[in-house]
């Protein structure tokens, strides 16, 4: 039986970490978790690379850009949606979420959803790194097994 696991360590990896700038006291946080992760697992400053967008919803339409440039081995994507009055958090949630699986479907490299969807800003505080952990932390763990993954599965 062949079983294959890819490694949690950024070493000889590209990362690009695309991040909503809108919601920014969250966004924020969770880029540090994903940078924090990344550095601690091997992967080098230079081989990261951060683009700010203006909101969640740009975040599928710069992948797809970046991800013709073929220089990374993961794509990170960082945002909260955070529930309002209007229809709009479903209108936006629900595209990103379809944009992003999108490009990871078609795509040679992982495109990691990172976003946060919450009811509340208590909610999304929570997941940006005090009590539920930190979504951009656990993002770039999952960037780094998945490239990782991806590479042992092109060498069989």
């Amino acid at each position: 039986m062949k079983t294959y696991k890819g490694k949690i360590t950024g070493k000889g990896l590209k990362f690009g970490i695309i991040v909503s700038r809108f919601n920014e006291f969250v966004t924020g946080k969770l880029l540090e978790g994903a940078v924090d992760a990344l550095l601690r697992h091997e992967a080098r400053e230079e081989d990261i690379e951060i683009i700010w967008v203006p909101g969640s919803f740009e975040i599928p339409a710069l992948a797809s850009r970046l991800l013709e440039e073929k220089k990374f081995n993961a794509l990170i994507c960082l945002g909260a949606v955070i529930r309002g009055d209007t229809p709009h958090f479903e209108l936006v949630s629900s595209q990103l979420a379809r944009g992003i699986s999108s490009l990871a479907l078609r795509e040679k490299i992982p495109v990691i959803f990172g976003v946060i969807t919450a009811d509340t800003l208590e909610q999304a505080i929570d997941r940006a790194g005090t009590k539920a952990g930190n979504r951009g932390w656990d993002a770039a763990i999952s960037a780094m097994e998945m490239a990782n993954l991806y590479e042992e599965i092109r060498k069989k």
